[in-house]
Parts: C-alpha cells; sequence; structure tokens
C-alpha cells in the first residue's frame, strides 16, 4: 500500500506515513514519531536527525490523559452552542486545566437563549463550575443573566470571559447594586447606568474596527486576590479582543457592595478582572486567558477554576454522605 501510494504521488515509499486513529488528538504526534515523521522532514530540509525529541513532558500528559478516573462538570453558558468549534479555545483550555488535575472533563454546553429563572436550576444544579462565554451583541443576553445570578447567589465556582465578566458586572449592579436598569451601552445606548461602556476617546471614533482593542496588554493583580493567587503572581500579560469596558465612575459602589476590581492595566488604569471575594470562586475576567492556554501550559486561571470545581463536587458528596 505505501510503495502503491509512493508511486502515483511521487513520494519516495519511506516518506509515506500511516495516520492511525487515535483517541485523542493529541496522540496523533505520538503516532507519527513512530513512523520517524520528524526525521524525514528533517532530512527533507538537509538537517541531520540527532538524538531523540524531548517528548517526556508531552507523554506525562497522555499518561494524566489515559488514567484519569473522576470526572469534573463544567456548564459552558453561551449563544452558539450549536456550533461547538465557536469556543473550542475555551473547551480545549478547560481540557488542559482538567487533565493536569488528574480528572477527566465533562463540559456541558447550555443555549443561553433558553434559560430561564424557571428552568435556570435544573440546567445548572448538576454543574461543578460554570462559564460565562465571550460574544457580541444582544442576544442570548437575557439566559447569561439568569445563569450568573443562580450561580452567584448559589455559591457556584463561576468564570466569566469577555463579555461573561461584563454580563457578571451588569448583573451584580441590577441585583446588588439596585441598579434595575443597568446595562451596557453595546445592548442599550440610553441606558441610564452604562456600567460596561466606550472608554472617552474611543466614543469620537466613527470607524467601529478601530475602537477594538487587540493583542497582550499588562494587568496588575490585587495581591490578596484569588486571580493573584491562580497566576502566582502580580504582574501578568494577557491578549485581548473587545471594545467596550467596565465603567470606573462606578468603581467605588462595586467595592463597597462587594464585588472587587482586583486587576487593572497599570497605563490606563482600565479594569481587566473583577472577582467576588465571599464567593468560593467568582471571578470574570475582560482578557482571553484562553488564548494563550497550552497543552504542556494550561492557563492558570483555568487550572485555579478546574480546581475550584472539583473541590465543589467534593464538598457536594461529603455533603451527600453525611446526609445519608
Amino acid at each position: 500500500m505505501r510503495r502503491k501510494i509512493a508511486l502515483f504521488c511521487n513520494v519516495a515509499p519511506d516518506s509515506v506515513v500511516q495516520s492511525t486513529d487515535v483517541n485523542s488528538i493529541y496522540k496523533v504526534p505520538i503516532k507519527m514519531h513512530a513512523q520517524h515523521l520528524d526525521e524525514i522532514v528533517l532530512r527533507k530540509m538537509g538537517i541531520t536527525p540527532d538524538g531523540e525529541p524531548h517528548m517526556e513532558p508531552w507523554l506525562r500528559f497522555i499518561d494524566k490523559l489515559d488514567n484519569a478516573t473522576e470526572s469534573v462538570t463544567i456548564g459552558l453558558v453561551g449563544k452558539y452552542v450549536e456550533l461547538q468549534d465557536a469556543y473550542k479555545s475555551i473547551s480545549e483550555s478547560l481540557f488542559h486545566a482538567a487533565t493536569y488535575a488528574d480528572h477527566k472533563l465533562n463540559l456541558v454546553y447550555i443555549h443561553s437563549e433558553k434559560l430561564t429563572d424557571a428552568n435556570v436550576a435544573e440546567r445548572l444544579s448538576g454543574m461543578d463550575g460554570v462559564i460565562i462565554a465571550p460574544g457580541f451583541g444582544q442576544r442570548g443576553i437575557d439566559g447569561k443573566f439568569v445563569a450568573i445570578k443562580w450561580c452567584r447567589e448559589n455559591d457556584v465556582p463561576t468564570f466569566g470571559i469577555c463579555l461573561g465578566m461584563q454580563c457578571m458586572v451588569i448583573e451584580f449592579a441590577r441585583n446588588v447594586l439596585g441598579l434595575s436598569e443597568a446595562n451596557s451601552t453595546e445592548m442599550d445606548s440610553h441606558t441610564p447606568d452604562n456600567v460596561i461602556d466606550l472608554m472617552e476617546e474611543q466614543k469620537n471614533i466613527s470607524n467601529m474596527g478601530g475602537t477594538m482593542r487587540l493583542g497582550i496588554y499588562d494587568c496588575r493583580l490585587r495581591p490578596d486576590s484569588k486571580a493573584a493567587q491562580a497566576y502566582g503572581s502580580t504582574d501578568i500579560k494577557e491578549r485581548h479582543r473587545h471594545r467596550f469596558e467596565f465603567n470606573n465612575d462606578y468603581r467605588e459602589r462595586f467595592e463597597t457592595a462587594g464585588m472587587a476590581c482586583v486587576g487593572e492595566n497599570p497605563s490606563s488604569n482600565l479594569v481587566e478582572v473583577v472577582e467576588i471575594p465571599a464567593n468560593r470562586w467568582f471571578i470574570g475576567t475582560q482578557y482571553h486567558p484562553e488564548y494563550s492556554s497550552t497543552v504542556l501550559n494550561p492557563n492558570p486561571i483555568f487550572a485555579s477554576f478546574i480546581k475550584a470545581a472539583i473541590d465543589f463536587y467534593d464538598e457536594k458528596n461529603l455533603e451527600s454522605i453525611a446526609q445519608n
């Protein structure tokens, strides 16, 4: 078969490799290495292979993947759940973190358009942690508010990313600060309480593409925050892709009521991270930590979230055993 493929494709017989089926995409490089694909590529480039590649960290990940016996269940609340690849970087980041925590990831996609006060407890009560997904626009936003309120009041580990973080801020403003019409000007340009808004210098830019905050930015975390504990540092860099920001005019009111602004850009003072210290794990990031999570280096904030979700699962189990 290899000789036939080589003949009809004008490829050397020893350069034909087989792509065998495996139960995880992360095992494909191992299979390719076993067939010397890396050596073939090096020789084609005029480089003589020397020694073996440093695969130990990758193999340790595969070992954890194969030997995990317990599961952690995470609910992802978003409006693109029919197109799950829309959240691929988030699902993979969760998978990396869960694997390193010696758990299998059970990711449950929850359509935010179908989430209501009447069914939220039924849909979310089985979750060990909840992700409020990023996105743009009004569609499905009310379901995110419902999910956030339920998670906040029931102290479920909750992680909001970009628009998810902004929804955390809006929900808190409405249901804790009593600002019933609080909103983002992305959703309601006439809101009396624009807790999420364009920066002043952005408002005069007519080309909306020019107002987007893109790329990596510095973030300084409050030393006593859960976010700083997760990263093991107070100075981090993360990637952004958003247009609207936390309105610092409301910052003192949020802080007083219990939502702390624990991360900010040191040059612009824009809020990057919010959390509720009184909850077991309730954090929102304006940036996208999933953009920097890799197989060998899962993003620390995802690792911290997964740990909180596992701890919550263990706590629920202990309570159930005690009751029985």
